[in-house]
C-alpha cells in the first residue's frame, strides 16, 4: 500500500475444457506472473478451474473431485505469493452444486463465495446444473479441499490487517446484471474493491454494454471493480467467449483488454484513499449505509495483504493513467464535446441572470487576453440565447502604463468581430490623479502602482454599467481565484463571473474551440475572427500592469506565480479528493508534466502558500455558475476560514524538499 494504491490484476489464461490439472497449471503460472508484476489482488474467470462450458459434466463426481484436487494444488503452489487470488470452480455441498469463487492467500483457502443469481434464459441454463445461494441464506461453515470451518456464502468481506481501509468482496457474473446485485450490499457494508469472476459469451454489442455496466456500477458504488471474463478457449459449440477484462474505479476505466486479445493479464493500481475520500464527501452514500443490512451479518476474514516493508511505489511504475491536465480531456473528440458543454453552461447561466433582472446590457473590460476574450465570447452566446442585440454588449478597453500594441489591437479587433460595442477609455490620467491623491510615486512600481490601475478599471466598468442599465461581466478564472492572482475589489469584483469555475488550462482550449469553429466555417467572414483568436492564444498571459520592454510584455504571469498547468493539477487533487501535498507531488511525478522534481515542489509551496493566504478574496466572490467538478464559491463547493494556517501543509512540503536535496526517492 503506497499513497493509497493497491495493484489489481484481471487474468484469463489458456484453458482446456474439463481438464482441471492443465487449467490449474495455467492458473498457477499466471498467478506467479501477476504477483511478479506487483499485483496484490488477482482475479480469474468464472469456473476457471474446470471451464465454464462443461454442461452436464458438472454432475460428474470425477470432475467435481478433480476440481477440488486442482484447487488444493493451486493453494499449495501459490503459498509463497503475497497476493489475494480468486479462482472459480463447482462445489458440491449439501443439497446442491454451487458455482463458487475460491479466495486464496498464502497457502490458505479463505472462503468460498457462491453465485446468487443463475441465468436460465437464452443460451444460459445454469439452473440445470447449479443451485443458487439465496440472499436470505446465512453464511455457513463447511469442510472443503482439506480446510475445516471454511466460510461458505455470499456476505463475506476480506480485510487487510495492515490497512483496514482495504475491504474486498466478490460476486459472480450474472450477479452484476441484476437489479440489486450482491455487490451493492457488499459496498454498503464497507467493501471498496469488488471482484467479479465472469463467463459472459460474446455477441454483437455486448462488449459495449458490459463495459458501460461495469463502469457505471463502480461509479454507483464508489468502488473499484475488477472483472475477469472467460477467454476464447471455452467451448464454441454454441457460444464464443472473448476474454474481456476490465478494471474500473468510481466510473473510470483504469484498464481493459481487447476482445480475443493475447493479453492474458491486465493490471491497474486502485486508489483506495481516493475511494474512501469520495465516499466520505458524498454524504448520500453514508446515508444509504443506514438502510443496508447490519455489518454484523457479514463474515470478515482478515489477512496481512500489504505492508510498509514493500517500500514506496517508484516513479513510472504506477499502472494507471495520471492526466497531466485533469480539467482537459486528452482525447480531441472528447475535448471538443467538453468545450461545447462548458460554453453552453456558462452561457445559459448568464442568460438566466440577464432574463431574471430584465437586463439587456452588459459591460466587459476587454484586455486582449485569454480570460476577457472567453468572457466576451460567452456573453455573445448568452445574448444570442436571449435574442438580445450584441450591440448592447459594451467592450471597454482601458489602455494604461502596461498595455502593449498587440493586446490593444487584438481587443479592438475582437470586439469588432463579435459585433459588440467597443469603447476606449484611456486611464493613465485618472490613475496619475489617484496617485497624486494618495501620495504614490509613479516611478515606484510596487503593488499600489499595479492595483491602482486594476481598481480604476473596475470603477469605470461598474459606473458605466450603471449608466447603461447593464451588469459587469467578470473575466477572472478559477485558477486566478485559487492563487488570489487578482486585485481585491479590482478585477476580483463583478456582477456575474462567467469564468469563475473554469481553470486557466481549460480557458485556453475553450478559446481555441471558438477558433476551430470559425476556421471550419465556409464563409470568409469568419477567417479574420479566427485569426485574432489565434493571436490572443499566442500572447503570453499577463496582467499588463508594468510598463512594456521594447514594446513587448514585461510582466509574464507564469514567471511570477508558476506554470498554470502545475497549479491546476495541484488544485484538482487538493479540492476534489483532499490529498496531501506528498501524494499530490507523487501523482505529479507520474503524470507527463515537463518539470523536474525541484521545480514541482517549488511551485507546490507557492500554490499552498497563496491558496491559504488568499481565501479572503474567495469569501466574497461574485455569483457565477459552477460548470465543472471543482468550484471555489463559498456558497457552493468550498468553505474555508480566511485566517486558517497553512503550517501543516507547508511542513510536509519542507520534508519533500529535504528528500529531494538529499537525493531520496519521494
Amino acid at each position: 500500500m503506497n499513497f493509497g494504491f493497491i495493484r489489481a490484476a484481471s487474468l484469463s489464461p489458456r484453458l482446456v475444457v474439463a481438464d482441471c490439472n492443465t487449467n490449474a497449471e495455467n492458473i498457477i503460472k499466471a498467478a506467479k506472473e501477476a504477483e511478479k508484476g506487483g499485483a496484490k489482488i488477482a482475479v480469474f474467470p468464472e469456473l476457471s478451474i474446470t471451464g465454464y462450458t462443461c454442461g452436464d459434466l458438472f454432475f460428474q463426481k470425477s470432475l467435481q473431485k478433480s476440481a477440488e484436487a486442482a484447487l488444493s494444488s493451486i493453494i499449495k503452489q501459490t503459498s509463497d505469493l503475497d497476493c489475494l487470488i480468486f479462482v472459480g470452480l463447482p462445489v458440491a455441498a449439501g443439497e446442491g452444486i454451487y458455482n463458487c469463487a475460491a479466495a486464496i492467500f498464502k497457502g490458505q483457502l479463505l472462503a468460498l463465495i457462491a453465485k446468487t443469481f443463475l441465468p436460465n434464459y437464452g443460451e444460459f441454463y445454469e439452473r440445470r446444473q447449479f443451485t443458487p445461494f439465496q440472499p436470505d441464506m446465512e453464511t455457513r461453515f463447511i469442510s472443503f479441499a482439506g480446510f475445516d470451518a471454511l466460510p461458505f456464502g455470499t456476505d463475506i468481506l476480506i480485510c487487510d490487517q495492515n490497512n483496514p481501509e482495504i475491504k474486498v468482496a466478490c460476486e459472480i457474473c450474472e450477479d452484476l446484471w441484476t437489479p440489486l446485485p450482491p455487490s451493492t450490499r457488499h459496498a454498503l457494508n464497507g467493501a471498496n474493491v469488488i471482484v467479479n469472476l465472469s463467463a459472459g459469451n460474446e455477441i454483437i454489442g455486448k462488449a459495449d454494454y458490459r463495459r458501460n455496466l461495469v463502469q457505471n456500477h463502480s461509479a454507483k458504488l464508489i468502488a473499484a471493480y475488477v472483472y475477469s471474463n472467460a477467454g476464447k478457449d471455452e467451448s464454441t459449440q454454441d457460444m464464443v467467449f472473448a476474454g474481456h477484462k476490465l478494471i474500473c474505479e468510481n466510473g473510470s476505466i483504469l484498464a481493459q483488454s481487447q476482445l480475443f486479445g493475447e493479453d492474458e493479464i491486465i493490471y491497474a493500481d486502485i486508489d483506495i484513499e481516493r475511494l474512501c475520500q469520495e465516499r466520505r464527501r458524498t454524504t448520500s452514500f453514508g446515508f444509504s449505509v443506514n438502510h443496508a443490512p447490519l455489518a454484523a451479518d457479514y463474515t470478515t476474514v482478515e489477512i496481512a495483504l500489504s505492508g510498509e516493508e514493500q517500500g514506496d511505489v517508484k516513479k513510472g511504475s504506477l499502472k494507471r493513467f495520471v492526466d497531466a491536465h485533469p480539467f482537459v480531456p486528452s482525447d480531441k473528440a472528447n475535448r471538443t464535446l467538453r468545450c461545447e458543454q462548458v460554453i453552453t453552461l456558462q452561457a445559459q447561466g448568464l442568460a438566466k441572470r440577464l432574463r431574471h433582472i430584465n437586463c439587456q446590457s452588459a459591460v466587459i473590460g476587454l484586455s486582449g487576453g485569454l480570460d476577457s476574450t472567453l468572457a466576451l465570447l460567452v456573453t455573445c452566446r448568452a445574448f444570442d440565447l436571449c435574442g438580445f442585440d450584441r450591440k448592447k454588449i459594451t467592450a471597454i478597453t482601458m489602455p494604461c502604463f502596461g498595455t502593449t500594441d498587440r493586446t490593444y489591437k487584438n481587443a479592438c479587433k475582437l470586439a469588432e468581430e463579435c459585433g459588440a460595442n467597443l469603447k476606449e477609455i484611456p486611464i493613465a490620467d485618472a490613475v496619475r490623479q489617484h496617485f497624486k491623491d494618495i501620495g504614490q510615486e509613479e516611478s515606484l512600481h510596487d503593488v499600489t502602482y499595479e492595483n491602482g490601475q486594476a481598481r480604476t478599471r473596475t470603477l469605470i466598468l461598474m459606473n458605466y454599467a450603471n449608466k447603461t442599465n447593464g451588469i459587469v461581466i467578470g473575466t477572472g478564472d478559477l485558477s486566478e481565484l485559487a492563487l488570489g492572482w487578482c486585485t481585491y475589489n479590482g478585477d476580483h469584483m463583478s456582477m456575474y463571473g462567467v469564468n469563475s469555475s473554469v481553470p486557466k488550462t481549460l480557458v485556453r482550449y475553450l478559446v481555441e474551440w471558438f477558433a476551430d469553429q470559425a476556421e471550419g466555417d465556409a464563409s470568409n467572414s469568419k477567417k479574420s475572427f479566427a485569426s485574432v483568436l489565434r493571436d490572443i492564444l499566442d500572447t503570453p498571459v499577463s496582467p499588463e500592469l508594468l510598463p512594456p520592454t521594447g514594446g513587448k510584455i514585461s510582466q509574464v504571469t507564469e514567471d511570477l506565480v508558476g506554470p498554470y498547468e502545475l497549479h491546476d493539477f495541484y488544485l484538482y487533487y487538493l479540492l476534489r479528493f483532499g490529498f496531501s501535498p506528498k501524494k499530490i507531488f507523487f501523482l505529479a511525478k507520474n503524470a507527463e508534466l515537463p518539470y523536474d522534481d525541484a521545480t514541482k515542489v517549488k511551485w507546490l509551496r507557492t500554490f499552498y502558500r497563496r491558496f491559504f493566504s488568499q481565501q479572503f478574496k474567495r469569501s466574497c466572490m461574485p455569483d457565477g455558475a459552477k460548470v465543472g467538478t471543482i468550484n471555489l464559491s463559498p456558497r457552493g463547493d468550498w468553505r474555508m476560514p480566511s485566517d486558517a494556517s497553512a503550517a501543516v501543509w507547508l511542513k510536509e512540503i519542507d520534508l519533500l524538499e529535504e528528500e529531494i536535496k538529499g537525493g531520496k526517492e519521494c
